[in-house]
């Protein structure tokens, strides 16, 4: 498969000027010139992006991400390197940027189109959809001056995505707007995906990265650390975030984080050896082997659960004292112990770690490593298992009385519900 964007030895440099001269003797004096000092925001970057692919790009903010996505775009020229696009091409980088402020939405829809190469017969044919898509009907013909943000963001984004193209880059603008707006632009996004349509997503939600992209980039400082599949690159990000180094007081001056890792993941539960699953409420114990070639006086171990979609149900608080591991040379076994699981029918996964106390280092990370099985015995539907107890009180002349009509609680030993009224 042949790539849709081919990044070659791509790299940027801004001038960051400390002085501003603005006396003309000053002006002549240093013969029109200010001192700058050069930021080089992208480095040697090299990456293709194959055609249909979801491509997603993470980074700490600065890292040159959207840069990047400037460059590509041809909103930025970059100081060296190449860059080839194969087949049209629309950016979402900051939504209703070209807008003009005292045009009306009808005005702007027309003037953003073609900016974004459509004919005005092209946009003639699709001006409805975007209307409707931006759900501003009764106010397109007022100055966009006098839009909320929630309006300027849906028109800037029903008309970036109305012009089709063959190559769509998207750069933090699906965290922005309602709940309802932002699930609208993913529907339309996962349409893009159906199509075969190229898709490059810059953002810091590993969520949106781990359920959307078939790849990953993970940058910091203007270079690339990796390109992988998104656990493992998702893995890259946390240590770049947090900050991959020493931890101080260990012997030889400490210990580095590629000298240690988490070996085998599992799950183990109350059924185990006699059923695959566990019972809503039973307990649950997560056991990760660890390997170090040195000792770890002051580790945290953390540990986060998944739904099916990926989405983040449970994460531990990284400032748990319960956390606190010492893993001695040649490693160990670290248990989570969950007495119980009050999560309802689905399939979890489970991810762990091990980073320093101090939060400088993240000795290893194991993303999604291991799953388990809930069934519900009841007919509870939702996410998680609630105790539930249901009184009534009788109004009546005089007197009051409580009478308790059901109290339906599941046991916590996966057997049925002590109390049904099926």
């Amino acid at each position: 498969m042949q790539a849709a964007i081919e990044v070659d030895n791509l790299s940027k440099q801004f001038r960051l000027y400390n002085e501003k001269y603005t006396s003309l003797k000053e002006r002549v004096v240093h013969g029109g010139r200010m001192p700058f000092v050069p930021f080089w925001a992208l480095s040697d970057v090299n990456v293709d992006i194959r055609e249909g692919e979801t491509f997603g790009i993470l980074g700490r903010n600065g890292s040159g991400k959207s840069t990047l996505l400037k460059c590509i775009a041809g909103i930025l020229k970059p100081t060296s390197g190449e860059i080839r696009v194969r087949g049209s091409l629309a950016a979402m980088l900051e939504l209703g940027a070209g807008f003009q402020q005292e045009l009306s939405g009808r005005d702007n829809i027309y003037l953003n189109g073609t900016l974004l190469g459509l004919s005005h017969a092209e946009i003639e044919r699709r001006f409805d959809d975007i209307v409707a898509f931006a759900e501003l009907e009764q106010f397109i013909d007022n100055q966009v001056k006098y839009y909320s943000s929630g309006m300027y963001v849906r028109l800037g984004f029903a008309v970036a995505v109305n012009v089709e193209p063959d190559v769509l880059l998207v750069d933090e603008v699906l965290a922005v707007g309602d709940a309802a707006f932002q699930r609208k632009c993913l529907d339309h996004v996962k349409r893009f995906q159906r199509e075969g349509r190229t898709i490059v997503v810059v953002t810091h939600a590993t969520d949106t990265i781990r359920q959307n992209c078939d790849r990953s980039m993970v940058m910091n400082h203007g270079r690339v650390i990796t390109i992988d599949e998104p656990g493992e690159a998702i893995r890259a990000f946390l240590a770049d975030l947090l900050g991959i180094g020493t931890l101080p007081g260990s012997e030889g001056g400490g210990i580095a984080g590629n000298v240690f890792s988490i070996g085998t993941v599992r799950c183990e539960h109350g059924g185990s050896g006699s059923r695959p699953h566990l019972y809503s409420g039973e307990s649950l114990t997560v056991v990760a082997d660890l390997e170090s070639l040195g000792s770890v006086p002051d580790g945290m171990a953390t540990i986060a659960i998944h739904d099916d979609k990926g989405e983040v149900v449970f994460a531990s608080d990284p400032d748990d004292p319960a956390c606190r591991v010492e893993v001695p040379l040649g490693g160990g076994t670290v248990r989570f112990d969950f007495p119980e699981v009050p999560l309802l029918d689905g399939t979890y996964s489970v991810s762990v770690g091990v980073r320093s106390l101090t939060d400088t280092a993240v000795f290893d990370w194991k993303d999604q490593v291991a799953t388990f099985e809930v069934v519900n015995p009841n007919r509870t539907t939702g996410r998680v298992r609630l105790p539930l107890n249901v009184s009534f009180r009788q109004r009546a002349t005089g007197t009051t009385g409580e009478v308790p009509v059901v109290s339906a609680v599941t046991s916590g030993d996966g057997d049925a519900p002590r109390d049904s009224i099926w």
